[in-house]
């Protein structure tokens, strides 16, 4: 568990774990290079940026450039005191030597020359634990998360319900072990697709979820009944994707991209409507989009990613910048957001 006085930010405990994170936290995807090539010194020039902020979460995977991720941020703090910071990363795919050359990347336009395959078994996960254990430099990680099982990734519902299933009947016994055994923290799961939380709640004794832009200024279906849930269980929320994958931080630009995909004209409207409703209040975009999930209870952290340590700076500016509460209740007036979406009081 993090040691709060370590740290310059705020802190919440995830869900009904015993798992206390920084209210800001930092997602690692980018430095398995996924968006561009990011260099060793710029690397550890971000991770450290974000500790001197305050910053004490960071989320990571074997999937982010197929091991690199897990290697960076192992090296960049696998000297620091293992209670003054958190460490999720997360199973499903096993990494491996690839069979033939060139290798496939998959979406990595950089990262390591591996492959990897898919496995929610006993002893994939398993052995999947104990690789992250061995990239990270530690021997044991604070929360451990099932990752990409939903129709966002599969597409195909077949193959997603075979993998529930595998998870169901041999993985989920690991996942259970470790957590009785007290070697992880709590159990999460991350993806992408809200409705997919009820799923899980339906078949497994979950402690908390990680979902990617389904909660932010410009998507609260989730409160609908997926967050009311959560709740009535005690389950916590993790907020990666607070910007959209870009529009919510750039603003409405021409080439301004949502949930990874070019913005279509009806979003950019809506974005440049919230705009000038930041600006009459002298507040960025970023900051109120950043801030926003922090306000429903169940949320204990927001974990953007970053490929420079100036983006990093960034993403503290906006976390540390006052909101008011007019500010709020304008884009509650002017149809922004919902109604009964709650709203940070900081």
């Amino acid at each position: 568990m993090v040691n709060a006085t370590t740290s310059k930010l705020p802190t919440r405990k995830i869900g009904r774990t015993n798992v206390t994170v920084t209210e800001l936290g930092l997602g690692t995807a980018p430095l398995g290079e996924n968006i561009g090539i990011i260099e060793e010194e710029e690397a550890r020039s971000l991770l450290q940026a974000a500790w001197d902020g305050g910053v004490r979460y960071f989320d990571t995977s074997p999937w982010y450039g197929k091991g690199q991720a897990e290697h960076r941020v192992g090296r960049q703090f696998y000297r620091q005191p293992r209670d003054a910071f958190v460490i999720s990363t997360k199973i499903g795919r096993i990494l491996h030597r690839p069979l033939k050359f060139p290798i496939y990347r998959d979406e990595w336009i950089g990262g390591l020359e591996f492959d990897c395959y898919f496995d929610y078994s006993y002893d994939g996960i398993m052995r999947s634990f104990e690789d992250s254990l061995q990239r990270l430099g530690i021997n044991r990680v604070d929360t451990l998360l099932i990752h990409d099982l939903d129709p966002w990734h599969f597409k195909m519902e077949t193959k997603v319900t075979a993998y529930m299933n595998q998870l169901y009947t041999s993985g989920w016994r690991a996942l259970e072990e470790l957590r009785d055994q007290g070697v992880i923290g709590g159990i999460g799961a991350g993806f992408n697709l809200g409705p997919t939380i009820n799923r899980y709640l339906e078949m497994f004794d979950m402690d908390f979820f990680l979902i990617a832009m389904r909660y932010t200024l410009l998507e609260q279906d989730v409160l609908d009944s997926e967050f009311p849930n959560c709740e009535k269980r005690n389950v916590g929320i993790v907020i990666g994707g607070t910007y959209n994958s870009g529009i919510l931080a750039t603003g409405a630009i021409p080439e301004a991209r949502y949930n990874y995909a070019p913005a279509g004209p009806e979003v950019k409207a809506r974005v440049a409507k919230m705009e000038a409703v930041c600006k009459r209040y002298n507040v960025p975009l970023a900051a109120v989009a950043l801030q926003f999930p922090l306000g429903h209870k169940i949320v204990a952290a927001v974990i953007p990613g970053a490929i420079s340590t100036e983006q990093v700076k960034q993403n503290l500016a906006a976390f540390n910048h006052k909101i008011p509460q007019d500010l709020w209740a304008e884009l509650k007036h002017e149809k922004l957001i919902r109604e009964d979406a709650p709203t940070p009081k900081r």
